[in-house]
């Protein structure tokens, strides 16, 4: 894709996101599983009804927009979603793997949230406003879910969590 404009611009982060999120509605119900905590299993599942949503929205933007969002690869989102397949790899103490599975979850938030960020920005310069309202919408989703899983680290499995390891 030649990129000589704002909007090709546009057309490449919403084609990132659309990818990313389509990634993340895999992703989820694996993260869920492994979890031990109801209240973080719950966050998981909650977050991928969500994220479905988000991924309509992009539809109903690329409809609005006329363009096409599939056909690409996050790469960015690949790599996170990995790492999170990494950890539930490992030979970890339920809390613990908990608490991993929060900051690979919050990474993911990060990234979406720049991403977010970032779209809804060229839409404003573009003068998209039905498309900014849509992007500004999912990415107050997305801090909100990252705020979430702070307060279920902190309240919740933080605390449960062995503090320091024998060997230490």
């Amino acid at each position: 894709m030649k990129l000589s404009s704002l909007q090709d611009l546009l057309h490449h982060e919403l084609k990132d996101l659309y990818s990313a999120e389509n990634q993340l509605v895999k992703a989820l119900p694996k993260m869920a599983k492994a979890a031990t905590n109801e209240q973080l299993q719950s966050g998981f599942e909650e977050h991928l009804e969500q994220t479905k949503v988000h991924v309509d929205r992009l539809d109903q933007i690329a409809e609005t927009l006329g363009l096409k969002l599939s056909g690409h690869k996050c790469k960015a989102m690949e790599g996170l979603i990995e790492e999170g397949a990494d950890l539930l790899a490992e030979d970890a103490q339920p809390e613990i793997l908990d608490a991993g599975l929060i900051g690979a979850a919050q990474r993911v938030e990060h990234y979406e949230i720049a991403g977010y960020g970032v779209a809804a920005a060229l839409a404003r310069q573009l003068k998209h406003d039905d498309v900014v309202e849509l992007l500004e919408q999912t990415l107050e989703e997305e801090k909100q879910t990252d705020l979430k899983l702070t307060e279920i680290a902190e309240a919740a499995i933080y605390t449960e969590a062995p503090q320091m390891s024998e060997a230490s």
